[in-house]
């Protein structure tokens, strides 16, 4: 008899369960699959995308305005809700200027007679897609990492790196290979929040399996991470992987469930645990998010709790860049927005901080689970689906010039090599599916 589909918003899948007859037993061996329309997932491969645009040039509004008041650098109060829509002010790099993105505190957008440009949190990952599809691999080298950093990457004139990026960047351009080019011994801004901004997608490739996709994300994570920033990086890989899992829920419920499997994962000695820990908390306490985001400035910053410790090493605008208290303040607007695109965008652009990353990575999660049409329905509008990589990055075909659909294909095209040959799974061709174990037969 044949599976029954059930519909999930940009998705049809089915769980299945299989009986493989083992020769010489009596009981047959079950394996759960899940099967997954390729045809709904290049869809939300094309959301990821779009999503992860907006909420990255939304971001960027706001990016280092409020980072607090310790150290040389003070910013005055955090924002709130009601600074939306109100002007921007400056930001701890901009001489004083509010930001040339939007006099205002809003959305940013392109419309369907202009064109996205690349930003740190999707260039990188666009250059892993790419590595991936053209050497027709599913776990790169550090040969081939270290050799499409030093193609892609501008290595003079402004390249759009920070902190461990660029630090990396340097030790590539010395003969140094990854993974010892994000190690403490030689990266000495190994904690920082770099790895988050490179690494997300490769839970894209690796449907319903956060196990598969930390295993190709493992190297390109501690090509700039280490310690406690890897594990973070490693969250958010497990988040994205998970983003595909079928759930009779509704969203909130969908996004709770994923965050708590991705916890699991987090040692619990460690801050980042804790730090989770401590957000949900507060975020099940019912309070505003505005009284969670300064309760995390007060416990991580100034009193430097749960082993915390950026503060004491006075770094530049007390480690603003930091994984650590990116990592709390991107579950402020995960836990608040409860998987409303425009209101976790809204909220991880008010939180302070790094605020682009946190918006750029759970925009593009919920793209992805919305899909294009999904996107385009929260806003009530259409998009631009051009995409110029050579804005940040260079030695791109086209002139650099892609398109989400072209983006989104070859984010299938990854997808159809890893189900096969790091899955165990198949392409039922005829129905255009695919059929991914739950885990591998020897697990």
């Amino acid at each position: 008899m044949k599976p029954k589909l059930v519909y999930v918003p940009a998705l049809i899948l089915s769980m299945l369960a299989c009986k493989n007859e083992t020769r010489g037993k009596a009981e047959a061996v079950k394996t759960e699959t899940i099967t997954i329309s390729r045809d709904a997932y290049k869809d939300q491969l094309y959301g990821f995308w779009l999503a992860q645009c907006i909420a990255n040039w939304t971001g960027l509004v706001t990016e280092m305005d409020k980072i607090g008041n310790i150290g040389e650098i003070q910013t005055g109060e955090f924002y709130t809700r009601e600074d939306w829509g109100k002007p921007d002010q400056p930001s701890i790099f901009s001489n004083g200027e509010p930001s040339d993105l939007s006099p205002t505190i809003d959305f940013v957008f392109r419309d369907t007679t202009e064109i996205w440009g690349a930003d740190d949190d999707t260039d990188i990952e666009y250059m892993y897609q790419y590595l991936l599809h053209s050497h027709q691999t599913s776990i790169l080298t550090p040969e081939q990492i270290r050799d499409g950093w030093l193609k892609h990457i501008r290595p003079k004139e402004e390249n759009y790196l920070w902190v461990s990026n660029q630090k990396a960047f340097d030790l590539m351009q010395e003969g140094i290979l990854p993974p010892a080019t994000g190690s403490p011994e030689k990266n000495e801004h190994f904690e920082m929040i770099d790895a988050q901004l490179t690494t997300e997608i490769f839970g894209l490739f690796a449907p319903t399996r956060p196990d598969v996709a930390i295993k190709m994300a493992e190297l390109p994570i501690r090509t700039v991470a280490s310690q406690e920033a890897e594990d973070i990086s490693q969250f958010y890989v497990r988040m994205y992987a998970l983003a595909s899992r079928p759930m009779d829920k509704e969203m909130p419920q969908r996004i709770q469930w994923m965050a708590n499997e991705a916890r699991k994962s987090l040692p619990d000695g460690e801050y980042p645990a804790k730090m989770y820990d401590y957000v949900l908390d507060l975020y099940n306490s019912g309070i505003p998010w505005e009284q969670t985001r300064d309760s995390i400035y007060e416990r991580y910053q100034v009193h430097q709790l749960d082993g915390y410790d950026i503060t004491s090493q006075n770094l530049y605008c007390n480690g603003c860049f930091a994984a650590g208290i990116n990592f709390a303040a991107s579950l402020v607007s995960l836990f608040y927005g409860e998987g409303d695109l425009e209101e976790t965008i809204k909220i991880g652009v008010l939180t302070g901080w790094d605020s682009d990353n946190p918006t750029a990575t759970w925009g593009g999660m919920l793209g992805f689970m919305m899909g294009k049409n999904g996107v385009e329905k929260a806003f009530g509008r259409e998009f631009s689906n051009k995409f110029n990589i050579h804005r940040t990055r260079q030695n791109f075909p086209n002139n650099g010039m892609d398109t989400f659909e072209a983006m989104a294909e070859t984010g299938l095209q990854i997808t159809d090599k890893v189900i096969q040959e790091q899955m165990g799974g198949h392409i039922d061709l005829e129905k255009n599916v695919w059929i991914i174990p739950l885990k591998n037969e020897n697990e």
